[in-house]
């Protein structure tokens, strides 16, 4: 297949690239660099530097070929940081997609998939794992930009035609089993590589937010999917959009608390973490995980990272060989990597 791949030189979308290179399909990327790394594309794959808010350049990019798919994961991603600032992430989230879904239908674009989120649910109304058809209720701004890109799809499927998969993670996690890609925000908001960096003595000590919630250690209880089973999930789902547009949860099922989450990082890598209690963060469910029945039903889906310890141990494994993130690694220099800046035809 022919895939274009908004936000490919960030964290799940350069997973998902690598999972469609090995299964033999051409894959081009689309994205700003704005959290991205160049240093994540990898070699011979075409990359062109657009930003989605620009919407004439966005339509002539997907102008250029004939898609078989579309993959979205171009977007802000903080809960907080969306609590802090609203109405820039309501804008920018919405509008970019909006952009890009409208580029994607004028020019008959048949499939798509959507990188949304679990932030969709508001935690403190699940005592039991989420099912997809769970009630809408987000705690931020992220989460309700997500939910409204969901119901763009829905009227371009109805009247476009096209066909679109929904893809809620619960908390993306790990790093490429092979040591290819790994994990490397700017700033780092995510609770694993936080840990991790404590224990190499790579940042401050650790705070945990929160000791009060309802759960049984107080912490917050999230559910960990290692992120090249996301990215198997990406690729199955291809194939049921030649039926329907679907929506699925995907998540291990079980969830761990943030001190579970610090004693994982402590048993992998034999390491104290230094850490300390800090006041809870806005936006922040109590309890998050997935039933994903749904997705393991219709695709066959089951993910190979069951347990905590192993998710742990491949981000502890590449954030050990690469430090200082792909600031280590030479920018992708290679002269198969072909840019477009801007929309104006230049590779």
């Amino acid at each position: 297949m022919k895939c274009l791949v908004t936000g490919g030189a960030g964290y799940v979308g350069s997973h998902v690239i690598i999972s469609l290179l090995d299964a033999g399909h051409e894959v081009v990327i689309l994205d700003n660099l704005s959290t991205g790394h160049l240093a994540a594309v990898p070699p011979g794959v075409r990359f062109w530097n657009i930003d989605l808010a620009d919407a004439r350049a966005t339509r002539h990019a997907v102008s250029q070929e004939d898609w078989d798919v579309v993959f979205h994961f171009a977007a802000l991603s903080s809960v907080s940081e969306s609590v802090e600032r609203p109405f820039y992430y309501l804008g920018q989230n919405t509008i970019n997609s909006l952009n890009l879904i409208e580029a994607c239908t004028d020019h008959g674009v048949k499939r798509f998939v959507f990188s949304s989120t679990a932030a969709l649910f508001n935690g403190e109304n699940h005592c039991e794992s989420i099912a997809d058809n769970a009630v809408i209720d987000p705690s931020s701004p992220y989460g309700d930009s997500k939910y409204f890109i969901e119901r763009a799809l829905i009227w371009a499927d109805r009247i476009c035609g096209m066909r679109s998969a929904c893809l809620r993670y619960f908390n993306a996690a790990g790093a490429d089993p092979l040591g290819r890609l790994g994990e490397d925000h700017r700033p780092e908001t995510h609770l694993i590589p936080l840990t991790i960096d404590a224990a190499l003595g790579l940042r401050p000590m650790l705070k945990i937010f929160g000791n009060d919630y309802h759960t049984p250690d107080g912490t917050c209880v999230r559910d960990y999917v290692h992120v090249t089973d996301l990215a198997d999930a990406h690729i199955r789902v291809i194939d049921q959009l030649e039926h329907a547009s679907v929506t699925y949860n995907l998540g291990n099922g079980r969830g761990f608390s943030n001190l579970e989450i610090l004693q994982s990082v402590e048993r992998v890598s034999g390491r104290k973490v230094p850490w300390e209690w800090a006041d809870r963060r806005p936006g922040d469910p109590a309890i998050l995980v997935a039933d994903s029945s749904h997705i393991r039903q219709d695709t066959g889906w089951n993910p190979q990272y069951h347990d905590i310890d192993s998710i742990v141990e491949t981000a502890l494994r590449w954030r050990e060989r690469h430090p200082h993130g792909y600031d280590s690694e030479p920018l992708s220099g290679n002269e198969n990597v072909m840019l477009m800046k801007h929309g104006v035809g230049t590779y």
